[in-house]
């Protein structure tokens, strides 16, 4: 197998890169020297600003629809993606959904709709990838977006927890079985960070307080993009299976902790 060197043109493909952490992970990785692959599901315009601000660092930006509702099909954007800007170095399995339902409430086709996006579409966008990596011969690299929900539980998330935990292990299944052909397979798990997701935009998250999370505010999407970053880099060469938390702490309380205290008193015994 040649190892492709990090000064070499290589391509990432970030799926729901239409905001949030996915446009900063554009950026980010645009400044790293890659061109990227972007998929938006219903925000074109998003995706659009996305593919602006990547070909303002000097990067070629390509788009392609994907509702991971529709599968197996939608995958295919990350084959047409991969076409158009010549191989795929790096997924960025980012594109998620999630609801606020309890459990004895919720309806099957959501729990299917929750468990498509954010697991099952992964899954296979993930071979895809992986399969045009080893054709290529030179290894590569895929993230998979999950969630402190990946390691603890949250009242009123019940699918969104399963698949994100279902991804954490899937993560692992995959860094063991693509090792061999050079492939790194890692998850980052972001804690509450500043998104349209979260029904925060523009905030500047060092103004926030969150009592309930150690250091003290949410996150910022280009705080989880810069562990992406690395994650998709040389400098990661020897990481692989791993899960990183983006949290600012959250998980050492837990997630319901971190987002419902309203005092800093847990900090004095």
């Amino acid at each position: 197998m040649t190892l492709r060197s990090e000064s070499a043109d290589r391509v990432a493909v970030i799926t729901g890169a239409d905001s949030g952490i996915g446009r900063a992970t554009a950026a980010r990785l645009a400044r790293q020297g890659m061109d990227i692959g972007i998929t938006w599901h219903s925000d074109r315009e998003g995706a659009e600003e996305t593919a602006a601000e990547v070909r303002s660092l000097g990067r070629r930006a390509e788009l392609e629809q994907m509702d991971l509702t529709r599968l197996p099909e939608a995958t295919e954007a990350v084959d047409r993606l991969a076409d158009r800007l010549g191989r795929l170095d790096v997924l960025v399995n980012n594109a998620g959904t999630g609801t606020a339902t309890p459990y004895l409430d919720i309806d099957h086709a959501t729990v299917r709709q929750v468990l498509d996006v954010d697991l099952v579409g992964p899954f296979l966008c993930g071979q895809l990838a992986a399969r045009r990596m080893i054709a290529q011969g030179d290894g590569g690299r895929i993230i998979n977006v999950t969630s402190v929900h990946e390691h603890q539980p949250r009242v009123g998330a019940a699918p969104y927890c399963a698949a994100k935990g279902g991804l954490g292990l899937l993560t692992q299944v995959m860094a063991l079985e693509l090792a061999e052909h050079g492939i790194r397979v890692n998850a980052v798990a972001p804690g509450e960070i500043a998104t349209p997701m979260t029904g925060q935009h523009d905030t500047d998250v060092h103004e926030e307080e969150r009592p309930g999370i150690p250091l003290g505010r949410p996150g910022d999407a280009r705080e989880v993009a810069a562990v992406i970053g690395f994650l998709a880099g040389e400098d990661s060469a020897y990481v692989t299976g791993a899960s990183w938390a983006v949290d600012g702490g959250m998980l050492r309380m837990g997630p319901m902790a971190g987002s419902h205290l309203e005092s800093h008193s847990w900090r004095r015994p």
